[in-house]
């Protein structure tokens, strides 16, 4: 009877017990037992494209938020497309061999149907279309050597096109059509052109028609690339393949920015390294050809050479200096006036660092004559300054 009692005591009572507290628990406190959810991540997301802006956050990279790219540059296209045009050339090619085998007598040992002299040779390219009284600006190497150029319009029309002037230095050529109603593209600015903006190559590609392609700018200032005397391209992955030469390069707005040229590649195709003339060396040039039938570009009258630690030390010159060495000086030059002499050291010329001579070059050759030209040099170890008057460079000089 005691042994009954002492396991009821020991352990029914405290399991009755604790029975009674878990059902109160669960009846009045079931928070108490609901299993602990884990704790998202605090993960920030990028705005999707084409939806409102995201709430901003706090971030220190100086990157504007709620900010994206639209999802289609059919716009930009539909704006600039128009005013790019096809261009078609045909030239006569005569056949050159030795007067005894167009002999009828030679003929007949040699060949049996004897082939013609003369030939037609045709190849195409792409312009733009500057102005609504019709000149269009292109590539000299498109047009170069041809007896007929053909544009054919984005609206279907075609017409024969006369040359109005070419910079072969700049590889630009300047024609003129006779048209009414004709389209105009808008120039941007490129000094607004930064690396990484969007750009589309607008122009015909192995005589396919109107084609568009997309990248961006990979970078600017490029030169000493041994393509023209005069070299200051855009450079970008945008396709640009053969066909494509004299085409537009557009900015997201539709805008001109540069005016396709070049491309490097091993295969012949594109291979992302396109290079385009700036809009605004195009245009200045267009309107120089337009007035004056020639390209109208400064000239200093001096040939330098970029210094190095071999020409630094047999001048016994600082090893740190930088600059361009002048080595030579045209008489009567603007240069020559200004008292400047070989073996002085340019380190600046107008404020701007005077480090490349292919820079140098572009950046004389972008003022007018008369423009002054203020120049900070190094001779016999004193810093001078001078001031020399831009004069008119002719070719090939």
């Amino acid at each position: 009877m005691r042994s009954a009692q002492f396991i009821v005591n020991t352990f029914v009572i405290p399991v009755l017990v604790g029975l009674v507290v878990a059902f109160a628990v669960l009846l009045w406190a079931p928070e108490l037992v609901t299993p602990a959810t884990p704790q998202t991540p605090a993960v920030t997301y990028a705005p999707l494209a084409g939806i409102g802006p995201m709430p901003e956050q706090n971030d220190t990279t100086g990157i504007p938020h709620g900010q994206s790219g639209p999802v289609s540059y059919a716009d930009a296209v539909d704006r600039a497309a128009p005013a790019v045009v096809n261009i078609f050339t045909r030239k006569l090619v005569r056949r050159k061999t030795h007067p005894l085998f167009d002999d009828p007598f030679f003929q007949r040992f040699f060949r049996t149907n004897p082939e013609p002299s003369e030939r037609m040779q045709s190849s195409l390219g792409s312009g733009v279309i500057m102005s609504p009284d019709g000149y269009v600006l292109t590539n000299n190497h498109v047009i170069h050597g041809a007896d007929q150029i053909v544009v054919a319009l984005h609206d279907g029309r075609e017409v024969n096109a006369t040359v109005v002037g070419t910079d072969p230095e700049a590889d630009l050529a300047v024609l003129k059509i006779e048209l009414k109603n004709l389209p105009q593209i808008k120039v941007a600015h490129d000094s607004q052109l930064r690396i990484g903006d969007v750009v589309l190559a607008i122009g015909n590609p192995f005589g396919v028609g109107q084609t568009v392609t997309l990248g961006i700018v990979s970078a600017t200032g490029r030169n000493q690339l041994g393509l023209n005397t005069y070299e200051d391209y855009i450079q970008t992955d945008a396709a640009i393949n053969p066909g494509n030469s004299g085409g537009a390069l557009i900015n997201a707005y539709g805008e001109l920015v540069g005016l396709n040229t070049a491309i490097f590649s091993k295969s012949g195709g594109s291979q992302g390294i396109g290079f385009a003339i700036p809009a605004e060396v195009a245009s200045r040039t267009l309107s120089d050809i337009a007035t004056h039938g020639a390209t109208i570009r400064g000239w200093l009258g001096i040939e330098v050479q970029e210094s190095t630690p071999q020409l630094l030390n047999a001048l016994s010159l600082p090893q740190a200096l930088t600059g361009l060495i002048v080595t030579g000086i045209y008489p009567d030059g603007p240069a020559d006036q200004a008292r400047l002499s070989v073996g002085d050291i340019l380190v600046k010329i107008n404020n701007q660092e005077a480090t490349n001579a292919r820079s140098t070059m572009n950046q004389i050759a972008a003022l007018r004559p008369g423009d002054a030209i203020d120049l900070e040099f190094i001779r016999a170890g004193q810093k001078m300054q001078t001031r020399a008057i831009a004069g008119q460079r002719k070719a090939h000089q």
